[in-house]
């Protein structure tokens, strides 16, 4: 990509981060691959982050979805990465919502050519990059459904790390009343593909089973939450990466890019990424 076509892309998505912001929608697909009309999916993946930047660590968790969830319906399946220009914790920084609009579209042409060369019916999975103004997943969802880009029967299943179910499952978040009751009207047509989060804070493996099995033994009942989303496969916990692999986060990408360390950069971003963060200079202060 030239820097002509870098400038032109950035200016499409800051035009359209205007006019979305104006408007009373709270939700709004700005771009989706392949350009052509795709067939109508019969699941709905929804990667909701920051992405500040795209990782491997989203790249892995999208493909295992798309390739490997032995619950979904068969093909076509789409992918929705989500990207929320209001959140309820963290600043528009460092990189601008533009840039990161960007950085999406060149990880979804990535992951659509590494998904290619496993799978023969890859054009049958095709990737939307959306925005949302709301910051609480419930109501995320719910916009989504309502929003008429997708039928309202299409399932949704949200790919989401360990340490964000803590905070789905977490009261504080639903007042007045801060239960968790609000959440099951999701739970009874919609599903959570959870990754294991053992390399920080968020405790072992068997830690983070327990968890879930608490749910499912009633013990967070006094909270809101019904013991059959964990019983009936709502709530699922999956592997995160494979053994001996890098472990990636934002951060060490960050550190990277700050160090111009190509080689270091590219173990934890897909190579559009990459181009594009050493390209724009992104992460340097």
């Amino acid at each position: 990509m030239t820097d002509g076509d870098m400038r032109q892309q950035l200016s499409r998505y800051s035009g359209a981060l205007t006019s979305f912001s104006s408007s009373p929608s709270k939700f709004h697909i700005l771009h989706s691959l392949p350009t052509s009309t795709p067939p109508p999916p019969k699941t709905l993946y929804i990667l909701d982050s920051s992405f500040n930047p795209p990782t491997l660590a989203h790249a892995r968790i999208a493909t295992s979805a798309l390739l490997h969830d032995t619950h979904s319906s068969p093909s076509p399946k789409r992918l929705l990465l989500l990207l929320a220009i209001q959140n309820a914790d963290k600043a528009p920084k460092p990189a601008s919502f533009e840039q990161r609009l960007a950085m999406m579209q060149a990880f979804a042409s990535d992951l659509l050519a590494s998904i290619s060369k496993e799978i023969q019916n890859s054009e049958d999975i095709s990737i939307d990059i959306a925005v949302t103004k709301l910051p609480y997943f419930v109501d995320k969802s719910a916009t989504i459904e309502e929003s008429g880009a997708y039928s309202k029967d299409r399932k949704q299943v949200h790919m989401i790390g360990f340490d964000t179910l803590i905070r789905i499952l977490d009261p504080k978040y639903y007042g007045p009343m801060h239960s968790l009751e609000v959440l099951d009207p999701f739970f009874r047509k919609n599903r959570l593909r959870v990754t294991y989060r053992t390399d920080d804070e968020w405790g072992s493996r068997k830690a983070q089973d327990n968890y879930l099995r608490e749910i499912a033994d009633g013990k967070r009942n006094g909270d809101g939450a019904h013991s059959e989303w964990v019983t009936d496969g709502m709530i699922e916990m999956c592997e995160g990466r494979k053994k001996g692999e890098d472990i990636v986060s934002s951060t060490k990408v960050r550190e990277a890019a700050k160090k111009e360390d190509r080689s270091t950069l590219e173990r934890l971003v897909t190579p559009g990424v990459a181009d594009w963060v050493l390209s724009e200079g992104l992460y340097q202060k």
